[in-house]
């Protein structure tokens, strides 16, 4: 990459600046604008523990505007994760928090002035904290209480926090982390008829500055806004199936006081699966596609995690 002209430089470290954490956040117990995880607004019992292992393999297309002359950008994300998740009662109320800490190793080539550039690396991705609060309609119940537990109509908040803990260089192309804080308050809504589930949830990213971008002093990002829908049925058992969707928007970047003029705008779908092997371990398989990009940037997502659970009632 030394041999590249500034200008396709500049740009070429705008692409992997906004890229790799979108595909950081693919992971399946990830937060970011391209989350698409059903169930995060469901009812269960207080006082559990859940251990969480994931890996999920990333490939796709950026596509650049006609006046940059870098072209045929792909990339490719194997990401795993690892992620300590509690039940809690709140007042009452059912909720849970998540702590997660993602690695990844992203590889990626463009085509820069007719000649072919490479880039590998590998490292920890920013940490992240989200918190879930059930505000209506499931109830904190011990394992023997919820086992006569009905779901009709759940309403619940969560807030995640992800922290700039990730590898970050400010004098490479290519970082995994993001040198920079983010928050995302949203709302979920949860409805049962039965074994059909639907479930919809909305939400906010808010970023911090980046204080050391690539070339640069400052770099802005507007918020991102994001919706997720899914139906869920549950064959009983313990295995369940969904149809996934996740929209997101927004996201333009400013990099001191220059507009980057790539507002996001994509449309994903996908299905997730998941079985017991056992009374305390469980596997989930996941894939999801992207149907529409405002930038021409499309990524195939698939995934597996494995959960084994432990505490009160087990």
């Amino acid at each position: 990459m030394s041999h590249y002209v500034r200008g396709a430089s500049f740009i070429l470290s705008g692409f992997f600046r906004l890229a790799v954490p979108t595909l950081i956040g693919i992971l399946p117990f990830s937060v970011s604008a391209t989350d698409i995880e059903p169930r995060s607004y469901s009812n269960i019992p207080v006082g559990l523990n859940f251990l969480v292992a994931g890996y999920a393999y990333t490939s796709g297309n950026v596509t650049f505007a006609p006046s940059v002359p870098i072209t045929n950008g792909k990339l490719e994300t194997h990401s795993a994760v690892l992620a300590y998740v509690r039940s809690l009662d709140f007042w009452g109320q059912s909720g849970k928090i998540d702590i997660i800490i993602p690695h990844a190793w992203i590889s990626g080539e463009a085509d820069v002035l007719g000649e072919t550039r490479t880039r590998e690396i590998g490292g920890f991705a920013d940490p992240l904290v989200r918190l879930y609060v059930n505000i209506y309609g499931a109830p904190a119940l011990s394992m023997k209480e919820f086992a006569s537990y009905q779901q009709d109509t759940i309403v619940g908040l969560s807030l995640a926090v992800a922290a700039p803990g990730g590898q970050y260089d400010p004098t490479k192309l290519v970082n995994i982390g993001t040198n920079r804080w983010f928050i995302k308050p949203e709302l979920g809504i949860s409805k049962a008829w039965g074994p059909l589930t639907a479930e919809l949830a909305a939400g906010a990213f808010f970023f911090t500055d980046n204080d050391e971008p690539f070339q640069g002093h400052v770099l802005e990002q507007d918020p991102i806004y994001s919706l997720q829908g899914h139906l869920i049925y549950s064959f009983g058992r313990g295995i369940w199936g969904a149809f996934d969707t996740n929209y997101y928007t927004g996201g333009e970047t400013t990099k001191d006081q220059i507009e980057g003029n790539n507002r996001q705008e994509n449309w994903r779908v996908g299905g997730t699966l998941a079985f017991p092997l056992s009374k305390q371990f469980s596997v989930k398989l996941h894939g999801n596609t992207g149907v529409y990009s405002q930038t021409g940037s499309y990524f195939d997502i698939v995934g597996i995690a494995f959960q084994y659970r432990w505490g009160e009632g087990l």
